[in-house]
């Protein structure tokens, strides 16, 4: 296992610099594999990540796990909030770690000499004690994990909109199979009834 400065080396390349928040991310990886007895970085698909942030902490998870949105290791919910969820997929146990309400002020007082509160926290989070520093609680998901992970393969055509639906995601409402933009859960709408050709769309022009 890579140690934590090799870690925040990579998660600094991939982000051009380094910030507490992918320190958070990395640390939080390290203590849920450490958690759940699996090996870093992950390259099984055994351990599969929801983040609960689309910001800087994924760098530092992505650093420390191995785990990739394109392995379908890694899933974003967006709540605005430094968490994840952990699972491993072998035995289902699952948990999820979040830093505790203080965490700032412990790493003030472990980064005393720091010249600022984002130093402070960038050089405290390195070195705070796990226990100190994460709450862990063990959850269920609401989806199986069989459900998540495990339908490579598998496609529909929606009814509606007569788009390929891959991995299982279509919704069958009423015998009719919809994927979940139709099926009402979408997170655009059309601006016109029309299709713009390619080769004729003007950047320029608002819609």
């Amino acid at each position: 296992m890579r140690t934590l400065d090799e870690i925040l080396i990579a998660s600094a390349k991939r982000h051009k610099h380094l910030c507490p928040r992918q320190v958070l991310g990395a640390r939080m990886g390290l203590f849920a594999a450490e958690l759940l007895g699996i090996e870093l970085p992950s390259r099984d698909k055994r351990l599969l990540v929801i983040s609960e942030t689309d910001g800087c902490a994924v760098d530092g998870l992505i650093a420390a796990t191995g785990c990739r949105i394109g392995s379908r290791t890694l899933r974003i919910q967006d709540f605005g909030k430094v968490a994840a969820t952990f699972a491993d997929t072998y035995t289902e146990e699952t948990i999820r770690i979040i830093p505790r309400q203080d965490a700032r002020l412990v790493a003030f007082a472990h980064a005393r000499g720091s010249s600022n509160r984002w130093e402070a926290m960038l050089l405290g989070y390195q070195v705070i004690p796990l226990p100190e520093l994460f709450v862990v609680q063990r959850v269920k998901l609401d989806m199986p994990l069989s459900e998540i992970i495990n339908r490579p393969g598998r496609k529909a055509i929606c009814e509606i909109c007569e788009e390929e639906i891959i991995n299982g995601r279509e919704v069958v409402n009423n015998g009719v199979v919809l994927c979940i933009a139709c099926a009402g859960e979408s997170y655009y709408h059309h601006c016109s009834a029309d299709f713009l050709p390619v080769g004729l769309f003007d950047r320029t022009r608002k819609l």
